[in-house]
């Protein structure tokens, strides 16, 4: 579960990388920054869904404040 959450955290950042990128490069002439930004909304919902769903499934606990 942990290498998921990693994985799906490194997702994120390198949509958002790329989304930075096009932005810089194509100077909105074109929507790919959209599309990479999009993606990674649909990356953090999913990741935020699995956590839900690995919680109730009781896959992992929360460890609280300490």
């Amino acid at each position: 579960m942990k290498i998921l959450v990693a994985l799906a955290f490194v997702l994120i950042l390198l949509s958002l990388g790329s989304a930075l990128l096009f932005l810089m490069k194509d100077k909105g002439k074109s929507n790919r920054t959209v599309k990479a930004l999009a993606f990674r909304v649909g990356f953090s919902i999913t990741l935020f869904i699995l956590i839900l769903v690995a919680h109730s499934q009781g896959w992992i606990q929360p460890t609280g404040i300490r």
